[in-house]
């Protein structure tokens, strides 16, 4: 089973939401793919899609759209301190 999220921070400009994860893994995670699609078009409102926050180990926005927390971990890339690629130690 992978960790779930402890903390998320949205990305606006670019449609990313970086989470701590439980087991202190900094990820993040590009929204871009499901922006067109359905239910998630109303996270294109960069205001909506800063509302996002932590619901049930995942992430969640105010009208229901969410993603399971084992999509998250699989498809997100490590962050550095100089953006996304190797892991940061001191976070």
């Amino acid at each position: 089973m992978n960790p779930r999220i402890a903390t998320v921070s949205p990305n606006s400009q670019n449609y990313t939401v970086t989470i701590r994860f439980t087991n202190r893994e900094l990820l993040q995670f590009d929204v871009n793919p499901y922006l067109t699609k359905g239910f998630f078009r109303e996270l294109q409102d960069r205001a909506y899609f800063n509302a996002v926050r932590v619901a049930l180990g995942s992430i969640k926005w105010p009208h229901g759209q969410d993603f399971c927390p084992d999509t998250l971990y699989e498809l997100s890339e490590p962050v550095t301190e100089y953006g996304v690629g190797t892991m940061i130690d001191s976070l």
